[in-house]
């Protein structure tokens, strides 16, 4: 069955986008926004975009294929919130997310009465006990001093470099320094604003807040659209309505101002729906890449075992890192799969079923027990899984306009800083839908797609784990 669904609804201000307006302003309206994803991304797209017009967010539809998020990756992450990184960009965006998250309860609270204002606050569980970066090679100390010079002069005001005997001095109950043999040559660590969240209060916060406001969230899958020539531009194409299947198996159709692909490491698959029978659009070097997360708990002596409020530590040469979880001498862990390895795409969900305890076995465990003696006697209580959206380019962010669809705003390819970029990317896709393809508040035209392409500059980040 195929229906037609039309939004009716008070008039209210076109969206300032070079796209053409359909039905604006006449008492029943097309849908303006739909967002494809409902997890960080899309949820963040919507409540910043709902915001930014004035709290009304009724002309914004969000489509998301599994609202259990049973298998978001922002809710399989570790939850890591950091500044750390190399690229102005990255570091703007990641504070901004600091601030945004810091101030969870003023954005997100949801109001029990709209007559008395009161309301329900949320706490996403900010733990800022830090991020320790450890590097054991001149070179790693020289990117780390680099980084650090840029990430003070745009406001990280609570880092500090450490050196060897200044590391021992404050981490020494639990961390091998090794002096004596050179192993570490320079910490990176940060006092405040780094550490983790609880990402499903923070998902569910956002999307209850942009529900609140207006947006209706649908529970489907896209599987078509509706393209035409566009009037503006020879060389692209305008999508006109998308085709949604819903949990009942029937079909509604949206006819659409403009669309956001939100869609996470499923955003390659859902722009080769979008384009339908177009051959010739440009695909999104987007993949899904499995990332495993340890859970173990440590049966040595606390006084040698990192305390609850220890920071997310990484060790550079390896990116194995480990933070605390939960209560005492109880830990998460990890590490990206290193080249020796292999590090396959994957196109169902199918894999996150597997864990690839090899990777504990032979990578995580020995660089943990070298860093932390402690970490001697450890029993692995839990493990799982979960799928980064890889940008195979150069692993960095993908946002703006599609060059081969006027209409279609890209935000994907977070390679694993989704969850702590996600406020600031929200805010920056809103504002290009509402204020003719510009940004306002941060200027993040190095992530376009323009880069990806023959001749195209790719980003390049230090920080990436």
């Amino acid at each position: 069955m195929i229906r037609f669904v039309i939004l009716r609804h008070r008039s209210w201000r076109r969206s300032k986008s070079n796209t053409t307006s359909c039905f604006i302003r006449s008492k029943s309206s097309c849908v303006d926004t739909l967002i494809i994803g409902g997890g960080v991304m899309g949820c963040s797209t919507a409540y910043h975009l709902a915001r930014s017009r004035g709290n009304d967010g009724r002309s914004i539809i969000v489509v998301e294929r599994d609202p259990t998020y049973q298998r978001a990756s922002s809710c399989l992450s570790a939850g890591g919130i950091r500044q750390q990184f190399s690229v102005t960009e990255n570091i703007q965006m990641s504070l901004y997310g600091r601030d945004f998250l810091r101030n969870a309860a003023t954005h997100l609270s949801l109001l029990d009465d709209s007559t008395t204002n009161s309301a329900t606050a949320v706490n996403v569980h900010f733990q800022e006990h830090g991020y320790l970066f450890l590097t054991n090679t001149n070179e790693g100390a020289q990117k780390m001093k680099t980084s650090y010079e840029k990430q003070k002069s745009l406001g990280c005001n609570d880092l500090e470099l450490l050196l060897p005997n200044q590391l021992e001095h404050k981490f020494g109950s639990w961390l091998n320094v090794n002096k004596n043999n050179d192993d570490i040559v320079l910490g990176s660590f940060s006092k405040s604003g780094e550490g983790w969240i609880d990402p499903w209060i923070f998902l569910k916060a956002m999307k209850d807040k942009a529900a609140e406001m207006g947006v209706t969230f649908v529970h489907g899958t896209v599987v078509g659209a509706t393209q035409v020539a566009s009037s503006t531009n020879s060389n692209c194409e305008r999508i006109t309505s998308i085709h949604v299947k819903t949990h009942n198996d029937s079909i509604t159709t949206y006819p659409i101002n403009n669309v956001v692909n939100a869609a996470g490491p499923q955003a390659a698959k859902v722009l080769d729906i979008l384009a339908g029978t177009n051959k010739n659009y440009l695909p999104l070097p987007v993949r899904q890449r499995k990332r495993c997360i340890f859970y173990f708990h440590c049966s040595s002596p606390s006084s040698t075992v990192p305390p609850i409020d220890a920071p997310l530590t990484i060790d550079a040469a390896t990116n194995v890192y480990f933070r605390p979880e939960g209560g005492a001498n109880s830990f998460i862990c990890g590490v990206s799969p290193p080249s020796s390895y292999g590090d396959p795409d994957h196109d169902t969900d199918d894999a996150l079923d597997l864990v690839q305890h090899e990777l504990f076995n032979d990578i995580i465990w020995p660089v943990l027990y070298q860093r932390i003696p402690a970490f001697g006697e450890i029993k692995v209580k839990s493990s799982w899984a979960g799928y980064y959206d890889y940008n195979t380019v150069d692993q960095n962010a993908i946002i703006g306009h599609h060059p081969s669809f006027e209409n279609l705003v890209l935000i994907n390819g977070f390679s694993g800083h989704g969850l702590m970029q996600s406020p600031a990317a929200g805010k920056a896709v809103a504002e290009l839908l509402d204020n003719e393809g510009k940004f306002l508040t941060l200027d993040l035209s190095i992530f376009s797609f323009d880069r990806l392409l023959p001749g195209g500059t790719p980003v390049l980040e230090d920080g990436i784990i």
